[in-house]
């Protein structure tokens, strides 16, 4: 990665440059569970839902996005509005250039200038780099769901990480 690494919010245009990272992640992992790649104008819908609500951020090198973070519900009933689900894709011949963990960490911080307290994410197991990336960035371990996801063939473990936004602990504004 050079020096010209630049984090931003992500745009619509942005959808064709995210979906190529995402699509081998979908096809030849367990990274992720989806099975079909989402096409440019799939992603293009997330990135405004996800900026509406909550955040999606990209990473360019030279101008061009390696990578990308998003923030998105983390449950559907109202208590819940607070906290968030998060996660982060890299091209696969950026990973361990130190990408990931600036653009996670900026990621934290916008979810938590817009007042969410809690991010969780979640990760196939085994997964060294994103568990040693997510402990790298103060998230915990809260659980390993056991045999949740059946992909490439096989049962897939999913651990479960949580993190503290921001310092607050009294009673929330609403949002």
């Amino acid at each position: 990665m050079s020096e010209d690494r630049r984090i931003r919010a992500a745009t619509r245009e942005d959808a064709a440059a995210c979906a190529a990272i995402y699509a081998p992640y979908v096809t030849d992992t367990a990274i992720s569970f989806e099975e079909v790649p989402p096409t440019p104008a799939e992603l293009a819908d997330r990135i405004e839902q996800a900026q509406r609500g909550h955040a999606w951020l990209v990473v360019e090198d030279d101008g061009r996005v390696v990578g990308y973070a998003y923030g998105s519900p983390f449950a559907s009933r109202p208590a819940y509005r607070w906290s968030c689900e998060v996660s982060v894709y890299l091209e696969l011949g950026n990973r361990r250039t130190g990408a990931g963990r600036a653009l996670y960490a900026a990621l934290l911080d916008v979810l938590a200038q817009r007042g969410f307290r809690t991010a969780v994410a979640g990760m196939t197991l085994p997964n060294p780099a994103s568990e040693g990336l997510h402990r790298a960035l103060g998230f915990e371990p809260v659980g390993v769901f056991r045999d949740i996801g059946w992909k490439h063939g096989r049962w897939h473990d999913v651990a479960r990480v949580q993190r503290r936004l921001g310092t607050e602990h009294g009673a929330p504004a609403e949002r």
